[in-house]
């Protein structure tokens, strides 16, 4: 990809495919995608600290009405709001008789158990105790010492993002019988998106793998990508892009050059703990954060109702293939016949 920085190129982002090459046509990148490679940053990544946070879901899903639920490794955790607004979370097993509180409403900023009505207001009760909780704006975290087994931190490693006022932003969820590191995995290795994707990426090389900072990689656990989103027949737009892991389960991808420069895709990967046939299930939490200098881009946050469900439709299509991907790697994982 060109990295001409022209006023021409700024002022048109996209780009004509003069001759475009046929999947299979495309240069093979099974030598570059070694998996030492893959390994080596994975094992950089589940070595960086997470402080025990986990995300349990997007900050809208924090409802007036009703708790916002999820399991996390096996315990259920709930996260509503107190009368004042404040995020509270905490097991999601009711202290008396154990129901599920995940189920329960909330009223006048209590939660309210569905089987014998005892309210809960965030604080301690009956050996129910809080957990720390933190809302980004975007994500919601929720810290669990007993799970992380870590040095705890006082809050989660949040990736830097464009300042969501002036952004539009889009949070898809779906879930697959894998382990987080097999998530991380896949989205440590970029050689395989103009293959595995051919309908979004085309023209992918990826320019380092971490040996070196000169494309943008601030970390040796980064890849330098220059790939080409694809629009509409010949038509894409050439970015160049930057894969990092900041924390254990969180990959960012932001763009350093080219239309939408600084936007960020967060993928986070919680585990859920074992299904009823034992088999492990993660779930992908993935933020989107787009912005844009251009005068056009407000015409899409003033949309950004109608472009939110795009938005997460794109992010589906990518995961139905890539949750594939992971769980094929979990697959052959477990039964010890995974390559390398």
């Amino acid at each position: 990809m060109s990295t001409d920085r022209s006023p021409a190129r700024r002022r048109f982002p996209l780009s004509l495919r003069r001759h475009p090459v046929p999947w299979e046509g495309q240069r093979p990148t099974w030598r570059d995608a070694r998996p030492s490679v893959i390994a080596q940053a994975l094992k950089r990544a589940q070595s960086s600290p997470s402080g025990n946070w986990y995300v349990v879901g997007a900050t809208q899903d924090v409802r007036s009405d009703l708790p916002l639920s999820r399991t996390v490794a096996g315990e259920e955790v709930v996260v509503w709001r107190d009368s004042e607004g404040r995020l509270v979370a905490g097991p999601g097993i009711c202290p008396h008789l154990g129901a599920p509180l995940g189920d329960s409403p909330v009223r006048c900023g209590n939660l309210v158990c569905h089987w014998h009505g005892l309210a809960l207001t965030g604080a301690p009760f009956a050996g129910w105790e809080p957990l720390p909780v933190h809302d980004d704006g975007l994500l919601v975290w929720v810290r669990l010492d007993t799970v992380g087994g870590e040095a705890p931190l006082a809050a989660p490693v949040v990736p830097t993002r464009p300042a969501l006022t002036a952004a539009l932003s889009a949070v898809y969820t779906s879930s697959g019988r894998c382990e987080p590191e097999d998530i991380v995995a896949n989205r440590l290795d970029p050689w395989h998106g103009a293959w595995f994707h051919p309908y979004s990426f085309v023209d992918l090389t990826v320019l380092d793998a971490g040996e070196d900072t000169s494309h943008g990689v601030a970390d040796e656990d980064g890849f330098a990508v220059d790939v080409s989103f694809k629009l509409a027949g010949r038509l894409v737009v050439p970015v160049r892009a930057v894969f990092t892991a900041p924390e254990p389960r969180t990959v960012v991808m932001r763009i350093t050059e080219g239309e939408g420069e600084g936007s960020v895709v967060e993928t986070h990967a919680t585990p859920l703990g074992a299904d009823d046939r034992g088999m492990p299930r993660t779930v992908v939490i993935e933020a989107i954060v787009a912005a844009s200098g251009r005068r056009g881009f407000a015409a899409a946050r003033a949309a950004a109702p109608l472009m939110r469900p795009l938005m997460r439709a794109a992010a589906g299509r990518l995961w139905r293939d890539d949750l594939a991907y992971a769980e094929r790697r979990w697959q052959l994982r477990s039964t010890g016949r995974f390559p390398g």
